[in-house]
């Protein structure tokens, strides 16, 4: 079906939509996971099509920005099913071993602590379940075969349990419109929300079509980007023509091939959750972890370079639009880490680099679809949705 009227910049609800017209560096979705270096990007595979596209009225890309920003879902329950293709090469699960590692390192040491059980999701493909039943109360349930780890919202408790470990994690959420939401960024609604807060004068934007998918009728937002030397090649954005929210978010590389990051329900219901959804009881015997204090980001820096670089104080951001680059100092000499972390950990890097130089010396660029990082060998990290040549003239500039 052909495009619909479009508006190519759309910064007016752009603005609508984040409440600020500040410039916003981070252009994905991208927690840090290797080494604080490596970021990757959870993804989700492709939402249940039906067949045949609605015929809905004329709307304008403007007008869908401001209808998905608009857009006060409460109540829902569904499945979304999750594969990650980040280029990583595969290394019988050691990739994702070193991940969790890395992430429980600097977590609680619980396997239930969320901020390590959904580095599994980096690669692989996944189920999960959620629901809603207002801001305080959400579920997330990752099902294994054999098992299932859950992440709870009840409140003023957070609570993760992993039924393979019988391990619980327990934190309290913070005030009433302060509290984190207790669920990591796992359906088409939070990457398409981190992506319209960087809609500006560097990007493309238009209405592309209708479609039909997990039975509801939506139309199709196109995100491009305007700027030569990122990796990232188009966003799309499937939104419910009902409701507004969004039920597909698509991530493609510039290189092409599959999609890096596809988030999709395969079934969504609007409908109350039951009351007993989010009820969570520690089992007899299993293993409590309190979380610790952690300490945020000033909250002028969120959504900057220093908290795509998170656990990286120092950070800076680089450039503009979508070849922004954070850039911070390790400390570190002598290139990729090894030694203490293990072999593992060296040789995985290593598989993901190739040596560079240029007037900064000599490093590594990390690299997957996405997201690629240099390393250099007195310790400097440039890391981005930009090529290995926009890297490298980052450092040679910073010198």
């Amino acid at each position: 079906m052909a495009p619909y009227d479009s508006d190519e910049t759309a910064v007016a609800a752009r603005d609508e939509h984040s409440g600020s017209g500040r410039r916003k560096a981070a252009r994905y979705a991208v927690p840090v996971a290797v080494v604080g270096v490596a970021a990757a990007t959870i993804g989700l595979v492709p939402a249940l099509a039906d067949s045949g596209d609605p015929n809905l009225p004329k709307i304008t890309a403007q007008q869908l920005i401001e209808k998905i920003a608009k857009s006060d879902v409460q109540q829902l329950s569904g499945t979304v099913k999750i594969n990650t293709d980040l280029g990583l090469p595969n290394l019988g699960g050691l990739e994702n071993s070193i991940a969790s590692r890395v992430a429980k390192g600097s977590g609680d040491g619980s396997s239930a602590d969320p901020q390590s059980k959904f580095t599994e999701l980096l690669s692989g493909t996944h189920t999960l379940r959620v629901a809603a039943d207002g801001p305080d109360r959400q579920k997330v349930s990752l099902l294994e075969q054999g098992a299932e780890y859950s992440l709870i919202h009840d409140g003023k408790d957070v609570w993760g349990y992993d039924s393979k470990s019988n391990e619980v994690y327990h934190g309290t959420a913070a005030d009433s419109g302060k509290h984190h939401r207790a669920e990591p960024p796992a359906t088409p609604k939070d990457f398409a929300d981190k992506a319209l807060k960087s809609v500006d004068d560097t990007t493309s934007v238009t209405v592309d079509g209708t479609e039909r998918i997990a039975g509801r009728d939506a139309y199709r937002l196109l995100i491009r980007p305007k700027q030569s030397g990122t990796t990232v090649g188009a966003i799309s954005i499937v939104v419910d023509a009902k409701t507004g929210l969004p039920l597909k978010f698509t991530l493609t590389p510039k290189s092409g091939g599959a999609a890096v990051v596809d988030a999709g329900f395969t079934q969504v219901s609007f409908a109350e959750p039951a009351s007993s959804t989010f009820d969570f009881t520690p089992p007899e015997g299993a293993k409590v972890t309190q979380e610790k204090q952690r300490t945020q980001a000033p909250r002028h820096e969120r959504g900057s370079g220093r908290e795509l670089a998170e656990g990286a104080p120092g950070a800076d951001v680089l450039g503009k639009g979508w070849t922004s680059i954070a850039t911070f100092d390790t400390g570190a000499k002598g290139g990729l880490p090894a030694g203490s972390r293990g072999g593992d950990l060296g040789g995985f890097l290593g598989s993901l680099g190739d040596p560079v130089s240029g007037k900064f010396g000599k490093g590594t660029v990390l690299t997957t679809r996405l997201v690629n990082a240099l390393i250099t060998d007195d310790g400097k990290v440039y890391a981005g949705a930009v090529t290995k040549g926009a890297l490298v003239k980052a450092a040679d500039a910073g010198k």
